[in-house]
């Protein structure tokens, strides 16, 4: 026997609330692609200071949610279904992916707030060793030179500070574009370009992962009311 009433109402606003979800995982999953292979993160990430890779924190945070992505249009299809055909089982096997990619959301959510800094930090330092090796004329100054010729070219910047901002395009004018005095007094070190460039993207990771908590605590009521009513009518 199918439900009735303000049962069978809440089993289409959970069909509804699912292909939301659904739509929002394809979603998260387009921009963390997107993230993923975007010139200006793929350019300095995949940079090597000698046998040093640039620091991948981030790229892992963007694995995470990639992989929240696909898990939840998957989750969504499942709840879907289940709200359709009334199946408690599916219905229970839906819940219990829901709570389990809640947790999976809170402790990702908690490994970005305590990175997010730590992220662009990295970053920064390897930028300052690349450029260090280049003025002093180490070693390894080529490769170092082609690091921090990648880091000024993509950001649009030049220096870590006010004094490397304003001596370097003087003493080494091959580091820096030839506009890098004007781009200076626009503020645009290279430490202040790579904070907005990670803040930035996590900004907006940030967004995402609160939107799909929100609908997420809804489809869990949802589902639990639905439930019970489905266990009511059968009854009945």
């Amino acid at each position: 026997m199918g439900v009735e009433g303000c049962t069978k109402c809440i089993k289409y606003l959970l069909f509804v609330f699912n292909f939301i979800f659904w739509l929002a995982g394809g979603i998260i999953l387009g921009v963390a692609l997107w993230l993923r292979h975007d010139s200006q993160t793929t350019n300095i990430l995949y940079l090597q200071l000698g046998e040093k890779q640039a620091p991948n924190t981030f790229y892992v945070g963007i694995y995470i949610l990639i992989a929240v992505g696909a898990v939840m249009m998957f989750v969504g299809f499942l709840g879907c279904y289940g709200a359709i055909q009334e199946s408690q089982c599916l219905l229970g096997t839906f819940f219990t992916c829901l709570v389990i990619l809640f947790a999976c959301e809170v402790a990702a959510g908690i490994w970005g707030f305590v990175n997010k800094d730590q992220i662009a930090k990295d970053v920064k330092q390897f930028y300052d060793q690349a450029l260090q090796q280049t003025l002093m004329g180490e070693p390894d100054a080529n490769n170092a030179k082609a690091v921090v010729k990648t880091f000024h070219e993509t950001l649009n910047c030049c220096g870590s500070d006010f004094v490397t901002a304003t001596f370097t395009p003087v003493w080494r004018d091959d580091l820096c574009r030839k506009d890098a005095l004007k781009s200076f007094f626009e503020n645009a070190n290279c430490h202040k370009k790579i904070d907005e460039l990670f803040s930035g993207k996590l900004y907006l990771i940030g967004i995402a992962a609160v939107v799909v908590a929100v609908i997420m605590i809804f489809e869990m009521i949802l589902s639990m009311v639905l439930c019970c009513g489905i266990r009511n009518s059968s009854v009945y």
